[in-house]
């Protein structure tokens, strides 16, 4: 197997975990600091703005199943790229953007994935996240480590708080434009699902006893969302899973509507309804992920790599 070292600094390095855990082929993420001048910074070092270092994070992953160049590409979604004096709520030295490449090849990677961005005109001021090798990278302390596992609610008030969430939506996700062609280009159920929060009819719709290997993605944003490995037959009539592909493409929100007290499923990007999860599944959560076929799109194996997901080839 063959691994490789990517580190990014994003502003607060909580926040830079989370969207990449879970993917294929990605083995670590380390929180810590690098790009400074001093040995062993503490977290108080580097907050105080006198060691030079950033926050950041270190992934181990393998590039055959996961290529430095998708790793990028998330990473610019989890970023303002344009902001030199910090990340959203955060601000000073310490919270700046930084790609700290390991190898050549990286490099010219990222040089190429940085002019794209530009040239794309997402962001109407210049891209000032810098391109450096990497240096010394110092682990941060061990409290800093998945800080979104050990403290999930403060975590979660703190990356709403800041703002990162709503920039990320704003820049990346399905735009007003394109929510309003949406009517276009979904059929009636799709529309009134995704947007419209509805629900199709049980044991009536495309997927609820599908059994064909492959991944399910998001019919609007094409975002990966469940995996046919996660899923069974729950007899509800619906697509059911125990768990999502990854956490970060899915958001949970309290749904109190027809007289019940449930948790909505919704898209990250999207921002599409696609259903509720239950706690009654059989997997090791004990979660059941209950979800509308309307609200989905169907990749088999044999198409991952041609329609850009290769990466969970691995899976099956």
């Amino acid at each position: 197997m063959t691994t490789e070292l990517a580190t990014f600094a994003g502003g607060c390095f909580w926040c830079m975990v989370t969207p990449f855990e879970e993917l294929p082929g990605i083995q670590s993420i380390q929180s810590g600091y690098i790009g400074g001048h001093t040995d062993n910074p503490t977290y108080k070092d580097v907050c105080s703005e006198t060691t030079g270092h950033a926050e950041a994070v270190q992934i181990r992953f393998d590039p055959e199943v996961f290529p430095y160049r998708k790793l990028l590409e998330l990473y610019w979604q989890q970023i303002d790229p344009t902001d030199e004096g910090g990340q959203f709520y955060d601000r000073g030295h310490s919270y700046r953007t930084a790609i700290f490449y390991h190898s050549e090849k990286q490099r010219q990677e990222a040089e190429a994935s940085k002019q794209e961005l530009e040239a794309s005109g997402r962001f109407d001021k210049p891209i000032a996240t810098e391109i450096l090798p990497a240096t010394t990278f110092y682990p941060a302390e061990e409290y800093h480590q998945n800080y979104h596992k050990k403290n999930p609610a403060h975590y979660k008030r703190y990356r709403s708080a800041s703002g990162r969430d709503a920039f990320t939506k704003k820049y990346w996700g399905v735009s007003t434009e394109q929510k309003q062609s949406l009517k276009d280009s979904l059929t009636p159920i799709q529309y009134q699902v995704t947007q419209e929060n509805g629900t199709e009819r049980p044991f009536q719709n495309e997927f609820w006893d599908h059994g064909e290997e492959g991944i399910y993605v998001d019919i609007v944003s094409g975002e990966p969302l469940f995996s046919s490995k996660d899923k069974y037959d729950a007899g509800c009539g619906w697509p059911s899973f125990t768990r999502p592909l990854s956490a970060y493409h899915i958001e949970e929100k309290l749904d109190t509507t027809h007289g019940m007290v449930r948790v909505e499923v919704r898209s990250k990007l999207g921002d599409s309804h696609l259903g509720h999860v239950f706690d009654d599944g059989p997997g090791p959560n004990g979660l059941r992920y209950c979800i509308n076929s309307a609200a989905l799109r169907f990749v088999p194996v044999s198409k991952l790599e041609s329609e850009g997901y290769g990466e969970y080839m691995k899976l099956f």
